[in-house]
C-alpha cells in the first residue's frame, strides 16, 4: 500500500461534459494510481493510503446510476481502511462528494462545489485546498484542462505537499473511451511547472490530432491537412515544440 500525500482536483465542465483529474505529489508515478476517469460517467481522485479500487469500483457504481455521494458512501462502507483514505468524486451531472479519513496525515482536508472536488493531505496547511477551491470556482468559463491546471498551480503556489515535489498528472476524458488528454510528469523538481510546459505543447500538437482520431460514430474521421503537415514536421520545428530538449 502506497501513501500518496497529495493534492488533487476532480471536476466536470458544465458546458462540454468533459471530466478530469489533476494531481501532484512527492512520489513518482501519481498518474497511474490516483486519477480515474470515464467519459459520461465521472472523475475520481483516490489518495492518502491509496486504494486504486476506490477509483475502479467508484466508476462502476457511477456507471450504474449512483450519484457521487451514493457511490462514495458505498465505497467507504466496504473499505476497512476508510480512516486512512482520501477520495474526491464528481459524477456526470456535476454532483461532487469527498472524504478525508480521520487518520490521514495532516494537514488534510477537502472542499467541494458544483462540478468539482479538491482534496489534499500532508500539506503545509489549509491554504493549498482553499486556493484550489477558489481557482476551481473562478475559472468556470475556461476549458476543463485549463481549469484543472490553474487549480493545481494554485495549490502548489500555496505550499502543496510539505515533503516537497516529484510528480504530477493531468487526465481528461470527453466523448470517447480513450482520453482526450493524459499527461504525466513522473520525476521532476518542479512537476506542476513542468506539467504546464508539456500541456502548452500538447494543446498545439496533441489535441488537434486527438480531435481527428476515430470515434465510435465515425471510424474514418480524418485530420485537416494543416494538422497532418504539423505532425510530419520534426518535433523541434512544430508549433510550441522543444522536441524534448
Amino acid at each position: 500500500m502506497i501513501e500518496l500525500n497529495t493534492f488533487s482536483i476532480a471536476a466536470r465542465c458544465p458546458r462540454t461534459g468533459m471530466l478530469g483529474v489533476a494531481v501532484s505529489t512527492a512520489v513518482p508515478g501519481v498518474g497511474g494510481i490516483c486519477p480515474f476517469v470515464r467519459e459520461g460517467v465521472g472523475a475520481i481522485a483516490t489518495q492518502s493510503w491509496v486504494n486504486p479500487y476506490l477509483g475502479l469500483d467508484g466508476l462502476a457504481l457511477l456507471g450504474r446510476g449512483l450519484s457521487a455521494r451514493q457511490a462514495l458512501d458505498r465505497l467507504l462502507a466496504d473499505d476497512p481502511g476508510r480512516a486512512l483514505r482520501q477520495v474526491g468524486i464528481v459524477d456526470a451531472q456535476g454532483r461532487a462528494a469527498a472524504h478525508t479519513g480521520a487518520d490521514c496525515v495532516g494537514w488534510a482536508g477537502h472542499r467541494t462545489g458544483e462540478g468539482w472536488a479538491v482534496q489534499g493531505n500532508m500539506l503545509v496547511g489549509p491554504a493549498t485546498i482553499e486556493r484550489m477551491a477558489e481557482a476551481a470556482q473562478a475559472t468556470l468559463p475556461l476549458d476543463l484542462p485549463e481549469r484543472l491546471m490553474i487549480a493545481l498551480e494554485a495549490g502548489q503556489a500555496a505550499g502543496g505537499d510539505k515533503r516537497g515535489k516529484q510528480s504530477a498528472a493531468l487526465k481528461v476524458f470527453h466523448e470517447e473511451q480513450y482520453p482526450w488528454l493524459d499527461l504525466r510528469v513522473d520525476e521532476h523538481r518542479n512537476p506542476v511547472a513542468e506539467l504546464r510546459r508539456v500541456y502548452e505543447i500538447a494543446k498545439r500538437q496533441v489535441l488537434p490530432f486527438v480531435a481527428g482520431m476515430p470515434s465510435r460514430q465515425d471510424p474514418l474521421r480524418g485530420l485537416p491537412e494543416e494538422v497532418t503537415a504539423m505532425l510530419m514536421t520534426p518535433p523541434p520545428y512544430r508549433p510550441g515544440g522543444s522536441g524534448g530538449l
